[in-house]
């Protein structure tokens, strides 16, 4: 198979700053090893990079028993708000409190700027590629992408073949992993078109660093993440039926023992809107309406924080008891809008990520401005060869797995974990993807007493509506167990926040 490996973009990195003691990192930082690794706060040991160094200094100034106060109060702050996620497996308890490093990821303006522009790019790509293979399939029949990786997603939805969406917006919001390489160069790890969890914890986040370090933060110009709620309820009304400038919007969610309840209901809070689950809407006469003291009332557009196979039972999963029976032939018969819209899976499954560089060329004329990670796909011959051959040097990821779970990571696994996964990529070839380790960038974190680095991401929230508009940084998430390179939340991961600058800042 022809890949498309594209030399990745190789950023300007700034120029370092020489700290006071270069021989000897002082306080919290006395003991830090930068590694063998894209350190996004120093560019070798004893050169922090020009945009950390007000940070760098205040943290010289502070003894441990002080930050250990402080993050004291953050985790106090998240526990008295109830700022948790929840873990369905291990023997511990399933709800717990997220956790928060106190050291914030600083992003440059001018970096975060090409990064905003790559997001742009490939959201609008996927949107026209969701359009188009729900209709005439222009890529499918022009031979870029092969029919069969299209049908046989599993998240493709083939009886909303036709069918228009409002306003050809059919992922309202999608959350993008991106990862940094040795280079510091951005890479796509992968797109999240479903329904994208997370960004409540950004704006948590952000509240946390201001309560807990109000002068620090008052020194740096930090772009607000405060706007996210009336972007999201904005996109959201914009996508109302017919036009209603006045549209009844809520979120529905699965109720109060899913992972991700707590976002639901922070966002439901943030936007004015109603929280509600299956039980409290009803469809009549093929319209949806939602139960209150006063009688029903007309529901215009749904944001649904429920996957496509427990929306309706009449419909998919029969044994669904979260879902609306009827909301499928509202929405088909255009009397709700549905955010995201059903269907979009086709587009965040992982072998089809492998697709999207030509649907950016195809759709837009245009290279992609933030490039895939190289990936193999086990359903080409010769592909699946070289990935079976070397399995204990990759990672191999479930097409249409998520949250850490379905993945395997060649050199730190063990043997019976291997051929686990060579046996099952020989029985569904079509369900896996391959791509080398990549050693992701590291920020300090502040670990059982000291600063050390550890693995991060970010996951920028995009919202699709009117405008497209996207928060500036995101989430990061950092891999808190030493030396992993899993950052999810129910896999140890924990998060930080993430300041971009305004302006120049950085200089």
């Amino acid at each position: 198979m022809l890949h498309e490996r594209k030399p990745a973009l190789h950023l300007q990195k700034p120029a370092s700053v020489a700290l006071k003691d270069c021989e000897l990192m002082k306080g919290l930082f006395k003991d830090y090893e930068v590694g063998d690794f894209f350190d996004e706060m120093f560019s070798a040991p004893g050169q922090v990079r020009p945009h950390y160094d007000l940070l760098y200094q205040r943290f010289q100034e502070m003894e441990v028993d002080e930050f250990e106060r402080k993050c004291a109060l953050a985790e106090k702050s998240y526990l008295n708000q109830g700022i948790t996620f929840t873990v369905y497996s291990g023997d511990e308890g399933t709800e717990r409190i997220f956790p928060f490093d106190l050291i914030p990821r600083i992003i440059p303006g001018k970096e975060w700027d090409h990064v905003e522009r790559g997001l742009v790019q490939r959201l609008t790509a996927l949107n026209m590629f969701l359009h188009d293979v729900y209709h005439d399939q222009r890529i499918v029949k022009e031979g870029l992408i092969p029919s069969e990786i299209v049908n046989s997603a599993k998240h493709f939805r083939p009886e909303f073949m036709g069918f228009d969406v409002p306003r050809n917006i059919y992922i309202h919001v999608c959350g993008t992993d991106l990862i940094r390489d040795r280079q510091g160069n951005y890479t796509v790890l992968e797109d999240n078109g479903r329904c994208p969890s997370g960004v409540s914890y950004v704006l948590e986040n952000r509240q946390a660093m201001k309560r807990v370090f109000p002068k620090l933060f008052s020194k740096y110009a930090v772009r607000p993440v405060d706007r996210y709620a009336q972007d999201l309820l904005a996109a959201l009304r914009y996508c109302a039926p017919g036009g209603n400038p006045d549209p009844t919007v809520v979120v529905l969610t699965p109720g109060i023992y899913n992972s991700a309840y707590f976002e639901h209901s922070f966002l439901a809070r943030s936007m004015g809107i109603e929280i509600v689950t299956g039980n409290d809407l009803v469809v009549q006469n093929s319209r949806v309406y939602m139960k209150t003291t006063k009688g029903l009332k007309q529901v215009d557009v749904i944001y649904r924080r429920i996957d496509d196979d427990f929306l309706d039972p009449t419909v998919f999963r029969k044994d669904s008891v979260l879902g609306v029976p009827g909301l499928v032939e509202a929405y088909s018969k255009g009397y709700v809008a549905l955010a995201n819209s059903i269907g979009t899976g086709v587009a965040d499954d992982k072998v089809t990520y492998y697709y999207v560089p030509r649907m950016i060329k195809f759709y837009l004329g245009e290279d992609p401005i933030l490039p895939n990670v190289d990936t193999y796909l086990t359903s080409d011959d010769t592909d699946r060869k070289y990935v079976l051959d070397n399995l204990e040097k990759l990672v191999v990821k479930a097409a249409n797995e998520s949250g850490g779970y379905g993945m395997l990571i060649g050199p730190h696994a063990t043997k019976e974990q291997v051929e686990k996964f060579r046996a099952a990529i020989i029985a569904d070839p079509r369900g896996y993807v391959a791509q080398p380790v990549i050693n992701l960038s590291r920020s300090p974190s502040y670990c059982d007493g000291a600063v050390e680095g550890r693995h991060i991401d970010l996951r920028p929230y995009i919202i699709s509506g009117e405008k497209t508009s996207i928060i500036p940084g995101g989430l990061t998430r950092v891999a808190l167990r030493k030396g992993s390179l899993v950052v999810n939340s129910s896999q140890g991961g924990g998060s930080k926040d993430t300041w971009v600058l305004d302006g120049e800042e950085e200089d």
